[in-house]
């Protein structure tokens, strides 16, 4: 990837290494990192060199009447962005449009300071963030933008979120031979790499062995991103997330795809392994037979703090465990209690934040 910000913009961090050369500089560190844990070398998942990125956000820049998206410099101060190449072909084909419309019109553009994309693969949500109130003239001129630009906009200032359309966007992953198709929420959490999110699904989806595959427990759902696709390989699976807002786009995109075998649960991943444990009854599961399932899987893919220590132990239980993580240094110290009961079947690396030193891993633990 070219990029005339390379050096400048903050965002790029590994960009004088190149492509392939950052990923090689994350790879070896990686294999350093968990070296103590056993396991074959990593399989290694490369992205996409341009235009990867599906979720983009920049700074808004005023001088004068003038407007500009920006990013932090290396030295804490402000580049000028027109085209970003990590920024998926959408998001760049808009920038300049949504530019010269801003400027054009003082109410969507006065007190400006923040733009977010979210682009599906044929739809497109933008959000407007203001240091002002929103009222209902910023929201007939954001109509007009929103009708001009064809796309779904959403104004957000402190207290207030004023969606005009839908406050989503549909996508679609392309897993081998089938199609899933998810609703995506604004200010929700979704994987911003399209292509790599597509590899890690598969590399999972490849990883079971279906003679061991019975009833499937997941922890930190999130709108059912891995949930629906790995759900055709078991007969039923239990998921939790803490967001209400996931869970409803988890349900909707269940419908979406024709699912009907999982069971949504809003609960923290510590709630749930109180409730397995039996140390705790919850009016949420009143109407789920833990009993029933039999569990043969467990699959997290938790935030950038991994797991607990409770939730370590109680994972230790199971015969086969599949952990993605976005920080490899969590995954690695969570390996260190789980390698106690269990062997590093399967290792993979997943370049899922080019040009940065951020590296999306997974692991799949046997209990030994």
């Amino acid at each position: 990837m070219t990029c005339e910000h390379f050096g400048t913009c903050g965002s790029c961090t590994l960009h004088h290494l190149g492509y392939e050369g950052q990923l090689e500089h994350k790879t070896q560190e990686a294999k350093a990192l968990f070296a103590p844990f056993g396991g074959d070398a990593p399989e290694v998942f490369a992205s996409k060199q341009t235009h990867y990125r599906n979720r983009a956000e920049f700074r808004v820049w005023h001088e004068g009447e003038a407007l500009d998206f920006a990013m932090n410099s290396v030295e804490g101060g402000t580049v000028l962005i027109q085209t970003c190449p990590k920024a998926d072909e959408a998001i760049n084909a808009l920038l300049p449009a949504l530019k010269s419309a801003l400027q054009a019109t003082p109410m969507l553009r006065e007190k400006l300071f923040g733009v977010e994309f979210l682009s599906a693969r044929e739809e497109m949500l933008v959000t407007l963030i203001y240091h002002k109130k929103l009222g209902d003239a910023w929201e007939e001129a954001a109509k007009v933008l929103e009708e001009a630009l064809h796309v779904r906009l959403i104004g957000r200032s402190r207290g207030v979120k004023k969606v005009l359309s839908e406050g989503w966007v549909e996508d679609a992953l392309h897993v081998k031979e089938k199609t899933y198709r998810f609703k995506l929420l604004e200010g929700a959490f979704s994987q911003p790499n399209r292509s790599v999110n597509e590899q890690m699904i598969d590399w999972v989806r490849t990883k079971l062995d279906p003679f061991t595959c019975k009833d499937l427990l997941e922890l930190y759902c999130g709108h059912g991103n891995f949930t629906l696709p790995l759900s055709a390989h078991f007969r039923s699976v239990l998921a939790t997330e803490i967001s209400k807002a996931s869970i409803k786009a988890a349900l909707e995109n269940c419908t979406l795809n024709d699912v009907c075998n999982i069971t949504f649960v809003r609960m923290s991943a510590e709630e749930l392994t109180s409730a397995l444990n039996k140390e705790r009854e919850f009016v949420r599961l009143r109407e789920v037979d833990l009993d029933g399932y039999d569990f043969s899987h467990l699959f997290v893919d938790p935030p950038r703090a991994g797991m607990d220590e409770k939730s370590c132990a109680f994972a230790a239980q199971f015969e086969h465990i599949i952990y993605i993580s976005c920080n490899p240094h969590t995954l690695a110290r969570d390996l260190e209690v789980l390698s106690q009961t269990h062997k590093v079947a399967h290792f993979a690396l997943f370049d899922q934040f080019p040009y940065t030193y951020h590296l999306e891993s997974g692991v799949v633990l046997v209990k030994k």
